[in-house]
C-alpha cells in the first residue's frame, strides 16, 4: 500500500509539473528531403508521452507529433484539455513510410502497446482526454480497423471487450513544445520512470523484429 501511495504522489507531482510549463504551441512540419512517399496514422491510447515514445521506436516511422483530436474548442490548450471537457484525446500523428511499415503493423503496435478495455482510461491516467481511439485517415483504415477489433474480441485476446472508438480523423491540433519526443528528452523524470520505461522495454521485446536498428 505505501508503495502504491509513493508512485501514486510521484505521478501526481509529475502531472501538475507539466501543466505548469510555459505554453509555446508551433505548426510541427515533417521535412522530407529525400520524397519518400508517406502515410499518415492517428491513435490515442493514455497520455501521448507514452504512446509516442513507443512508435518512435519502430523502423518506417518518419515522424511523430503529440497532439489533440477529436474536440470542439479551436486552438485547445494542454490546460484545456486536462479538464477533460473540451472533448479532445491526447493523440499521436504518426508520418511513416508504407514501404517499410504497413498500417496493419501499426495497428498490431496500437492494441500491444495498452489496453483498449479500459474506458476513458489507462492506469492512473483517468479520464475521456486518455480515450483509446484510433482516427482513420480513409475507408482502408476505417475497414482495417475494425477488423482488427472484431477479431481480437472474437479471438478473446481479453477478458472483456474492446472499447477502443473508431472515428473519422478530424482537426489535428498539435501539442506544446514541451510535450514533443518527451520520454528522449526527460527519461529520468519519475512518470518515464515508472510508467514508460516499463512499457517500451515490454514493446521492444514484442516488436524486436520491426525496431529500428
Amino acid at each position: 500500500m505505501l508503495r502504491n501511495f509513493v508512485v501514486f504522489l510521484i505521478l501526481a507531482i509529475s502531472c501538475q509539473a507539466r501543466t505548469e510549463k510555459k505554453i509555446n504551441k508551433q505548426p510541427m512540419e515533417f521535412e522530407n528531403p529525400e520524397k519518400i512517399k508517406t502515410d499518415t496514422a492517428t491513435f490515442g491510447g493514455g497520455c501521448f508521452w507514452c504512446v509516442e515514445a513507443v512508435f518512435l521506436e519502430l523502423d518506417g516511422v518518419l515522424k511523430v507529433i503529440s497532439g489533440y483530436e477529436g474536440g470542439t474548442v479551436l486552438n485547445p490548450t494542454y490546460k484545456q484539455v486536462c479538464t477533460g471537457t473540451t472533448g479532445h484525446a491526447e493523440v499521436i500523428q504518426i508520418i511513416y513510410d508504407p514501404k517499410k511499415l504497413t498500417y496493419e503493423d501499426l495497428l498490431m503496435a496500437f492494441w500491444q502497446s495498452h489496453d483498449p478495455t479500459q474506458l476513458n482510461r489507462q492506469g492512473g491516467d483517468e479520464g475521456t482526454q486518455y480515450r483509446s481511439v484510433i482516427f482513420y485517415h480513409n475507408e482502408d483504415q476505417k475497414s482495417l480497423a475494425e477488423q482488427y477489433k472484431e477479431a481480437l474480441d472474437k479471438a478473446g485476446t481479453w477478458a472483456v471487450p474492446i472499447v477502443t472508438e473508431i472515428s473519422p480523423s478530424s482537426k489535428f491540433y498539435p501539442a506544446e513544445d514541451y510535450h514533443q519526443n518527451y520520454y528522449n528528452l526527460n527519461g529520468s523524470q519519475p512518470y518515464c520512470t515508472y510508467v514508460i520505461r516499463p512499457k517500451l522495454e515490454k514493446f521492444r521485446k514484442v516488436f524486436k523484429d520491426k525496431l529500428k536498428k
